[in-house]
């Protein structure tokens, strides 16, 4: 199916959203507690409405506690928080069980993950019989489990009873785990959905099914979403009664479970493949008169998803139809800056669309990934108190855009929807949402005191693919500053827990949620971090390209960096391995006798004073950041580096020189063992060439570094960068050339102290022959050399993520690492699938410059 886009309003939409796009790039990387501030003060509450907003939430707090009804997840989280060992401990159980399909490994996942604990301390503390059954259960287990007591009477008879009993254990666990999942799940298939929720139908509720699943790794995968999808489109269509799309039921779809590579250097992909599929599951929920909602993903791909939406939603077909649904995070820092743009495009087009506010599901894996990653700043707000003002803010915005977009507020949180409901207008058209098996006395009381409409978001699926929904939920709303979980403790009052967000954020003032320390500052206050690009951002993007582009064509010269003239070779050419018409340049080999006189003029730095030397390394990390459009276009050029194995060079790069330069101070009383010879590998030309030359230099030694054969222009932008910093050339040469001569040379050349290696383990073994018969016999060999690593997956194992793990490891850096995988070990019972699943994933990879 081909997309038909609108063109005659294209010049003025794109006009349009250009500025939204910018604005939505600037929050990216705005400043936590400024946009904050923006938002407050764009959201314009006067002190009567938020003191009327914190009356109300007292008001709905009171209710929910008095009302002695919370749902079950409501009290199973209360009691097993992921602020429990407990808890932490179900939640790993239960997303790992359900699939295993041997008795064995069944018996001791059960084993390693109920023994250990305490659950008498659980038993009989909360008003659900159903969790205190479930926690005698766990204790008995545990009990029955416990091989601890191995001396006595009692010991004897619980090794017996769990040899007898495994099997009765394993069956009842098992089934616990299934009547766990079906608090959350509310079928397993859309039919029994379907008939399962109709008596919260019956109460004036709606629905919105999600199928369960996450992102495809396989053409397969997203040919089966996209098919589970259109089949429930059809039968949640035959099930609703008439009336307008606002009041029927709906459907969640994920965009990366439509396609094996939704990501934001897929662009072009997305266009010719994703956004078809998008458009044909709406136009199948227009013509059943039903809306579909795109549900938020990472924070990494929502520019991606902006484009998708925008061609999606352009489609001449779908005019007339106001079912078209997008979920907003407002966690986000980018989430206001979303809505406007959402609003326009909607207006510039004559659309009305369905707008899903959401706290956000994925807070704790975007913070690991911006620290990883050594991004400018978090992409989601660090305090959760931020968050609930920024749901606020965009809450009061949202209703405003009425006459465009429908709102739905999703959220248990009593303060959040009282700040709704008095921002409401009386006759203005909105909903409430709750997940399913959640919030339920909150929003009955919505419903049917407040009047309010309220939908219930149910995941449909097989309880196997449980794992990462439910994962989500007890991260959200198992940590113990959750509402979900505040609301149980009695000793907090009512009146601190409906507490003004706006207000609270106020006396924190510019603090970060505790503990939290910004992705570059990881390493604070002894060294800062390397910086990093955030490669799902048009905004590095194009910071990167006008850094390298200039480099595009470029040729370098490399050749020896001595005190004194080199012979050397004849120059020899150089092409790029992913393009081998692309000549990156020539380079100039030093040959033995060069290498001979190199060592025989090297000079220690030992009475440089170890400030003064870390000073000039921290230099040396500074220019390489400076120039990382040059050292991007390089890696790229000369080594065959993809855009984000190249960021990963130059960081781990400036990491080495960051933390050698303190290494430097902390052993300023350590004597250099004098000239030092540094060896590096083609496969990381960059990073280890400057790890070896970094560590040898920190210690005041002198430094003898030869380069790979295969990658010597690197090397040779990188030893001028550690000149420019104030390294002087007696202290540090460079000797590009060959293994057998030059290399050869340098570790029998009698004035080398100690040699730096990495590379294969026979290379390795040659050069320590070699250093025994010409060296000290006390000079050190540091050898880093190759291996065959292993991976070993079990039935416990996330196919998913296991295959993803694999794929990363194997792949990444073109396969080329030490650490790569080689050998991938599968338990027999799961390998046929696991293995389908793997060569599915190895098929979206491409192979290109």
């Amino acid at each position: 199916m081909t997309n038909t886009p609108i063109t005659k309003q294209d010049s003025n939409l794109a006009s349009h959203l250009a500025n939204h796009e910018a604005a939505i790039n600037a929050a990216h990387l705005a400043d936590e507690v400024a946009l904050i501030e923006q938002l407050i003060e764009e959201a314009g509450l006067s002190p009567e409405q938020r003191l009327s907003i914190q009356d109300r939430a007292v008001t709905l707090i009171d209710f929910i506690r008095d009302s002695g009804q919370p749902g079950l997840m409501d009290q199973f989280l209360a009691e097993y928080g992921l602020s429990t060992n407990e808890g932490i401990a179900l939640m790993c159980l239960a997303e790992a069980l359900l699939r295993v399909p041997d008795a064995a490994t069944i018996d001791a996942l059960i084993d390693d993950k109920i023994t250990p604990y305490n659950w008498n301390d659980h038993f009989g503390h909360s008003n659900s019989a159903l969790v205190n059954a479930s926690t005698f259960a766990l204790m008995l287990t545990g009990r029955v489990l416990d091989d601890d007591n191995t001396s006595s009477v009692a010991g004897l008879l619980n090794r017996t009873v769990k040899r007898l009993g495994e099997p009765v254990v394993r069956i009842a666990v098992k089934r616990a785990m299934q009547e766990m999942g079906n608090q959350f799940v509310l079928g397993q298939t859309i039919e029994q959905a379907i008939k399962r929720g109709r008596a919260e139908i019956r109460q004036g509720f709606r629905y919105s099914y999600d199928m369960l699943g996450e992102s495809a790794l396989t053409m397969a995968d997203a040919d089966a979403y996209f098919a589970a999808y259109a089949n429930a489109i059809k039968v949640i269509g035959k099930s609703g009664k008439g009336g307008p799309i606002t009041e029927r039921p709906g459907i969640s779809v994920k965009l990366s479970a439509l396609h094996p590579r939704f990501e934001y250097a897929k662009a072009d992909r997305m266009r010719q493949e994703l956004v078809p599929r998008l458009t044909e599951l709406a136009l199948l929920a227009k013509e059943h008169g039903m809306g579909l909602n795109v549900d938020a993903e990472e924070a990494n791909r929502l520019e991606p998803s902006l484009s998708i939406l925008r061609e999606t939603l352009s489609d001449e077909r779908l005019t007339g139809w106001d079912g078209f649904g997008v979920v907003i995070q407002a966690y986000g820092k980018r989430a206001a800056a979303v809505i406007d743009w959402l609003y326009t495009l909607a207006t510039d087009l004559d659309r009305k669309v369905m707008v899903r506010l959401v706290k956000g599901a994925y807070w704790d894996s975007e913070i690991k990934h911006a620290q990883v990653e050594g991004i400018y700043d978090y992409p989601v707000f660090t305090r959760r108190v931020a968050t609930d003002v920024s749901y606020i803010c965009c809450a009061k915005k949202l209703l405003a855009m009425t006459d465009r977009i429908y709102p739905q507020f999703a959220t248990h949180n009593a303060q959040t929807a009282a700040a709704i409901l008095e921002l409401a207008q009386d006759g203005q058209a909105y909903e409430f949402q709750r997940l399913h098996g959640m919030g339920e006395t909150l929003h009955n009381h919505l419903l049917h005191h407040e009047k309010v409409s309220c939908r219930i978001y149910a995941p449909v699926g097989p309880h196997k693919d449980l794992l990462a929904y439910l994962v989500r939920r007890l991260l959200e709303n198992g940590a113990n500053s959750s509402f979900v979980n505040q609301i149980n403790d009695r000793r907090l009052p009512s009146r601190k827990l409906a507490a003004d967000p706006m207000e609270r954020i106020a006396l924190l003032g510019s603090r970060r949620t505790r503990g939290l320390i910004s992705p570059t500052g990881l390493f604070a206050p002894g060294r800062q971090a390397a910086r990093g690009w955030d490669l799902s951002s048009s905004t590095a993007e194009e910071e990167i390209e006008s850094a390298r582009g200039p480099f595009h064509a470029t040729s370098w010269n490399a050749s020896p960096l001595m005190v004194g003239k080199y012979v050397g070779t004849e120059p020899l050419l150089l092409s790029n391995p992913a393009n081998p018409d692309d000549i990156v340049g020539s380079a100039i080999f030093a040959i033995a006798e060069d290498a001979n006189n190199a060592a025989a003029s090297a000079q220690t730095w030992e009475n440089t004073s170890t400030r003064e030397r870390a000073r000039y390394l921290q230099r040396t990390a500074d220019l390489f950041e400076a120039e990382f459009g040059e050292l991007f276009a390089l890696l790229a050029r000369e080594a065959g580096k993809t855009q984000a194995d190249a960021v990963a060079e130059v960081r781990e790069a400036v990491d080495f020189l960051r933390y050698y330069a303190n290494q430097a101070e902390i052993l300023a009383a350590a004597k250099p063992l004098g000239i030092v010879t540094c060896i590096s590998p083609w496969n990381f030309p960059l990073a280890i060439f400057t790890g070896q030359i970094a560590a040898a230099l920190a210690a005041g030694n002198g430094v003898l570094a030869k380069s790979a054969e295969a990658t010597p222009l690197i090397a040779g932008k990188v030893v001028s960068l550690f000149h420019h910093a104030g390294i002087p050339l007696a202290s540090l040469q460079f000797l590009p050339g060959t293994g057998a001569e030059t290399g050869d040379a340098l570790v029998r050349h009698p004035k080398t102290a100690a040699v730096i290696f990495t590379g294969s383990t026979r290379t390795a073994q040659a050069i320590n022959l070699a250093m025994a018969e010409d060296l000290v016999p006390n000079a050190p060999l540091i050898a880093e050399t190759g291996g065959i690593n292993a991976a070993i997956v079990d039935s416990t194992a996330l196919p998913e993520q296991a295959v993803r793990e694999t794929i990363w490891s194997a792949f990444q850096s073109a396969g080329q690492r030490c650490s790569a995988l080689r050998i991938l070990y599968i338990q027999e019972d799961i390998a046929p699938g696991f293995l389908t699943m793997l060569y599915g994933a190895m098929d979206e990879l491409s192979l290109g410059d």
